[in-house]
């Protein structure tokens, strides 16, 4: 999103993420930030160097909790730093949830005298970081739900392909014109709006560039990234998301069900969600997901994501451990082809009788890879839903 803003504003924009990196339109190199010294570091400082001949004045870098713990950000001090949010996640690298935290506050630690912290009201991580914080550092709050943050929303309006945010009065949101829009789909969206929003007015750009950027942002493959719509009359509304995480699955499931609200009542369908959890990993979050997919989707298909050594079988039961799995509404399908097709088939029958289903493939999003046992099998989810919609 900051990127967006900065190409609104006719600037080349520079970015540097897990999955790729690009400094206007060319592409740099996959890889992922993760150590000083290694073959991303020297990746990154390519990309830096791109930006400089290209003339770039702002770099969007997003540092995974590796790198920081590792002290990238003392390598590449920032000079404004966004904390979206803590959420259980990656403890197979970091041995406790405060060791997690530990590793992210190495970025706001890491700000450059005189720099700013935007940090998510929403999470009371955010006032422990506040803790660290120099004081020489600005701080800028967000929120989707405390109008006392200096950049909030009254409301937030979740539509295919368009999500609209209301903003709460203030200084900020009077320069935005009270409301910004985003060009995907998805409440989560709205938050990370308003951060990029807080960032980039800091860094000196101009309000309308920033709700252009918005909302011509298209958002990032496998990031509730949407496969089909009621606009092309083809089949049921198809999302592929990274969600692999208790508040992940959470949030892309409320997202689909803000969607169906939204339907007519002769139109709505059902909530249709397929999802997996990976092996070896976090075990934890097992028994979480499989409750939250129980309480939020209509109909659920339980089936791989990274199986990896384990059993698809015994993964699946940590899943169910908590839950008593109710016939018709829980389909366990270990092939994760056949478990997207039976939840797409499914949803163009119901299309048929006049209802519209939201299906969202849950775990993988943007990877195109599948782990079973040592081997890396190919597997894209959004090519299978593609596929899934041959013939119709």
């Amino acid at each position: 999103m900051v990127a967006a803003i900065v190409a609104a504003s006719g600037e080349t924009a520079a970015m540097f993420t897990t999955i790729g990196g690009r400094v206007g339109d060319e592409t740099m190199a996959h890889t992922t930030p993760t150590t000083p010294g290694g073959r991303s570091s020297a990746s990154f400082l390519a990309t830096v160097e791109a930006s400089v001949t290209a003339g770039v004045r702002t770099i969007a870098v997003e540092m995974t909790s590796l790198a920081l713990a590792r002290g990238t950000a003392a390598t590449w001090p920032p000079d404004i730093a966004i904390f979206t949010n803590l959420t259980r996640d990656h403890l197979d690298v970091h041995p406790s949830p405060e060791a997690y935290l530990a590793a992210k506050a190495q970025l706001f630690l890491s700000i450059v005298p005189g720099g700013t912290a935007v940090l998510n009201l929403d999470d009371p991580s955010s006032e422990l970081l506040r803790e660290v914080l120099a004081p020489t550092t600005t701080v800028l709050t967000y929120s989707l739900l405390d109008p006392a943050a200096d950049l909030a929303a009254s409301s937030v309006t979740v539509d295919v392909g368009i999500t609209r945010v209301t903003l709460s009065p203030g200084a900020i949101a009077d320069r935005l014109g009270g409301a910004i829009e985003v060009g995907m789909t998805g409440h989560v969206h709205a938050a990370n709006a308003l951060a990029a929003a807080l960032a980039t007015l800091t860094a000196g750009y101009d309000p309308t560039a920033v709700k252009a950027g918005l909302r011509a942002f298209r958002g990032v493959a496998g990031r509730f990234q949407l496969i089909a719509n009621p606009a092309d009359g083809a089949g049921p509304v198809v999302f592929v998301d990274y969600a692999h995480t208790p508040d992940g699955l959470e949030n892309t499931l409320m997202s689909g069900r803000m969607i169906l609200n939204a339907m007519p009542d002769a139109e709505r369908g059902r909530l249709i969600c397929v999802f997996g959890c990976g092996g070896g990993r976090d075990r934890g979050k097992r028994p979480q997901m499989g409750a939250i997919a129980d309480r939020l989707a209509d109909v659920v298909y339980l089936t791989t994501d990274n199986p990896r050594q384990e059993a698809p079988e015994a993964i699946a039961n940590e899943v169910t451990a908590e839950i008593s799995p109710e016939e018709g509404r829980w389909h366990i399908e270990h092939d994760r082809r056949r478990a997207i097709r039976q939840a797409i088939t499914g949803a163009k029958a119901a299309l048929v009788r006049g209802r519209r289903d939201i299906v969202i493939i849950a775990g993988k999003g943007h990877e195109t890879e599948q782990i079973i046992g040592n081997t890396n099998h190919p597997f894209d989810d959004a090519a299978e839903v593609r596929a899934a919609f041959e013939p119709l």
